[in-house]
């Protein structure tokens, strides 16, 4: 099937709608650079795939052309009748109104692998990825645009270690396939954007319990991340700043370090210490 571009702007004054800021409604209105996306995300005829805002459906009957299955999800009941008129010609769309953040996933797929895309809105690119990464039943592969520095930071371009980049380290490998320009979205945001790619383990790096550990550990780490670790984490080893040093030493890591310097092996190295010496 030959898809026309969508003429957003047109598509929403024809039903009396304006993009909402306080929803973070930025539409990817470029036809190539969403046809890339799906690109990116290596959808096939097989594939199951979660869209998350689907906004007025320009993403989702890209998908639907491609895809097996596509279960878009939105917020704003305002688009239902848009979201409807562009996807009508596809019977493999379910359209579903509320908020990803309090819908459990395995409401809507029954069995692992299936394949998030979307484009989110840029304040709940955090809430989301560790929605998708914590859920039980898991995607194969999560394909989300979001803001550039923020996909860089995950990816750890910049040599620093982020708790949004450190959880999807735990639970994935994450790549960019490719970046946007800010002029390709409409209403157009003030920063370009990245495609980013997770593709998701079959296992964890740790066990649940590791997990929590280790998450109880990095929170306190950097909710005081100007502080050296043998302060930040001091309540957390040994209710001293020496006790402290002195764990983190016999896993190999310098009490003067700050969170962001630590790799992902650093942080399991920690774990692992601390569960033998509960043992």
């Amino acid at each position: 099937m030959t898809l026309n571009p969508l003429r957003i702007p047109e598509l929403l004054r024809r039903y009396g709608l304006r993009p909402q800021k306080s929803l973070g409604q930025n539409f990817l209105a470029d036809h190539n650079v969403l046809l890339k996306v799906v690109q990116d995300a290596g959808v096939s005829q097989d594939d199951r795939v979660l869209e998350i805002g689907a906004g007025v459906g320009n993403l989702t009957r890209i998908l639907a052309a491609q895809a097996k299955q596509v279960t878009a999800v939105e917020i704003d009941q305002n688009l239902f009748p848009v979201l409807e008129e562009v996807t009508h010609a596809f019977e493999n769309v379910t359209l579903i109104k509320g908020d990803i953040l309090e819908l459990p996933l395995e409401s809507l797929f029954n069995d692992d692998g299936y394949l998030v895309v979307a484009n989110i809105p840029y304040y709940i690119t955090s809430a989301v990825i560790r929605h998708l990464l914590e859920t039980e039943v898991k995607p194969a592969r999560i394909v989300l645009t979001m803001q550039r520095e923020v996909a860089e930071r995950i990816i750890n371009k910049d040599e620093k270690m982020s708790l949004l980049s450190l959880s999807v380290q735990v639970y994935g490998e994450a790549r960019i396939g490719s970046y946007i320009p800010a002029s390709c979205f409409y209403p157009e945001p003030n920063v370009d954007s990245a495609v980013l790619l997770i593709d998701v383990y079959q296992e964890p790096k740790l066990s649940p319990a590791g997990i929590q550990a280790l998450f109880k550990l990095a929170h306190a780490a950097f909710n005081q991340k100007r502080k050296m670790l043998r302060g930040s984490l001091s309540s957390l080893l040994g209710h001293d700043k020496e006790a402290a040093a002195v764990l983190l030493e016999k896993a190999g890591i310098d009490p003067r370090s700050r969170p962001e310097t630590l790799s992902l092996e650093d942080w399991i190295s920690l774990v692992e210490l601390l569960d033998s010496l509960n043992q």
